[in-house]
């Protein structure tokens, strides 16, 4: 059993969509595929549930999700204390959706000037998981978006941004300057997949259980909102796309931006990014 077709098999465990997971690996869906069936075949176990309905764990499937995320995990780590061993220190950074943020770019170039001889791995993830795979032990530190359940991690807030409810440029609430959550009640909101963080679906719902659209990603809520004429909301400085509008929401919270890691993590690294990253956006 190789690495590689464990992180084939994790990809598509996690998106539940082959072309996703071809995308998100790139590779083409063909090659992935046969992949996959040669790991079914060599554990003896259909590892998915194949319908016209979608892409489905079998209990096998989901047993096997939690050991290669662990080997991965262990592979990966193993890899970095060797390098670091060798003088380059690997630092793996998960950030969150859209890393056009300014504070990302500067936060980059910063720490490239302060650590030139850390080699930084960024891994994008999409809106339903705001700690940017540290739990699964895909990255050391997150570069993301509050609130979320931080048990076990610890949490540094670097800013706060205001944030606006996402409207078709031709509904009529988008003539108004302001809106309160009540002014939206009724209207159906973008929502992210069953499983995310509950303090990160409600926040992003206005406190509120929403119907609507499933999402996953920043363009797919804009585009939701475009189609469907849905609502949601999204951070107040965001230029929207033609045919969108922003109209302020006064009385949401707003949108903290954080950086995460384990808690009781020693790793100079990491707390040196932690350091680099609240002068960055302080």
């Amino acid at each position: 059993m190789e690495l590689r077709t464990l992180r084939y098999f994790v990809a598509v465990a996690e998106e539940l969509h082959f072309g996703r997971a071809a995308t998100r690996l790139h590779i083409s869906q063909p090659p992935l595929s046969r992949a996959i069936q040669r790991l079914e075949s060599e554990l003896g176990a259909a590892l998915f549930d194949r319908s016209s309905a979608g892409v489905a764990l079998t209990p096998a499937g989901t047993l096997l999700l939690d050991e290669a995320r662990d080997l991965l995990g262990r592979a990966d780590r193993i890899r970095e204390r060797v390098a670091s061993a060798a003088g380059a220190a690997i630092l793996t950074v998960g950030l969150l959706g859209d890393s056009t943020d300014p504070g990302v770019i500067g936060l980059a170039a910063a720490h490239r000037r302060r650590y030139p001889h850390v080699e930084v791995r960024v891994r994008e993830t999409d809106l339903s998981d705001p700690t940017c795979g540290l739990r699964a032990g895909s990255v050391d530190i997150a570069l993301t978006r509050g609130p979320f359940d931080e048990t076990g991690l610890d949490v540094r807030e670097l800013r706060a941004d205001p944030v606006g409810a996402l409207l078709r440029a031709d509904d009529p609430l988008a003539r108004r300057e302001s809106l309160k959550l009540a002014d939206l009640t009724g209207r159906r909101w973008f929502r992210f997949p069953a499983g995310t963080d509950p303090l990160w679906q409600s926040y992003w719902s206005g406190g509120e259980p929403r119907e609507g659209p499933v999402v996953r990603a920043v363009q797919e809520c804009r585009q939701a909102v475009l189609w469907n004429g849905t609502v949601g909301m999204t951070l107040l400085d965001h230029v929207p796309a033609r045919g969108l509008t922003v109209v302020p929401l006064i009385d949401m919270e707003p949108s903290r931006v954080v950086v995460a890691w384990k808690q009781g993590d020693t790793n100079p690294v990491i707390r040196s990014f932690v350091r680099i990253a609240a002068a960055a956006y302080g």
